[in-house]
């Protein structure tokens, strides 16, 4: 029986997110713990750095840690960007930053060992999740303690995944009713799938003064969700 408390749901012990925030991905930015987002995806690449551990070729990679680099790649190809070079006239990968691992040397070389496989770049070994195109904040109000937290979380995820991302802050979140503006919410739907719409965008495309708007949008824009036990 899964260990989740009174309200029917997924076990959260094992669930898995499936969108993680540019700002949680920036948190990732150590070489013991390295993570990167590219081409709407998150990857760890911690184990990456531990296996090459030392080498130069890893230098491009620490440099980026807990950044986007999109811009590496060509968005038809999925693969690291090319382009000629002019000392050989040869197509070879464009690296500004310098080579990298798993990149292959400008010449031919008898000590380049191209015996890993897939690069890493290519497979989804280090793949964790989806990188949220939009972010909003939602507030949650805890009517039993009458607690509140102001959280970000992606407008793709579910109710599930927001509750998940809530549990370090509150571990009984899992057994309370979750409800905005009176009625209960469906967990297994997004915020504006249960009508919660994001205000954020209205706000920017009226070019609101910051001044004037900064209210408005802690008391409009900010989502109200309330837990309350059944």
């Amino acid at each position: 029986m899964p260990r989740r408390g009174l309200v029917a749901g997924p076990d959260l012990d094992n669930f898995q997110r499936r969108y993680f925030t540019p700002s949680e991905v920036a948190e990732h930015n150590q070489p013991e713990d390295l993570w990167v987002s590219y081409l709407g995806f998150v990857y760890n690449l911690t184990p990456l750095v531990e296996e090459f551990k030392g080498d130069l070729l890893l230098k491009p990679i620490l440099e980026v840690a807990g950044q986007d680099i999109s811009h590496w790649f060509d968005p038809q190809t999925r693969d690291i960007r090319k382009h000629i070079d002019p000392l050989t006239g040869c197509m070879r990968y464009r690296t500004p930053r310098g080579r990298f691992v798993h990149i292959p040397p400008p010449l031919p070389r008898s000590d380049w060992a191209n015996d890993f496989g897939v690069p890493w770049w290519k497979g989804a070994n280090y793949q964790v999740g989806r990188l949220s195109a939009r972010t909003r904040n939602i507030r949650i109000i805890n009517t039993l303690a009458t607690q509140e937290l102001t959280l970000q979380v992606g407008a793709q995820e579910s109710m599930w995944e927001i509750l998940h991302r809530y549990l370090p802050y509150n571990a009984h979140a899992a057994s309370y009713t979750w409800k905005y503006d009176g009625k209960n919410l469906n967990m297994d739907q997004t915020l504006e799938e249960n009508g919660i719409r994001d205000e954020e965008e209205e706000f920017d495309y009226l070019n609101m003064d910051d001044a004037i708007s900064s209210t408005t949008r802690d008391r409009q824009q900010t989502v109200t969700a309330r837990t309350t036990e059944p």
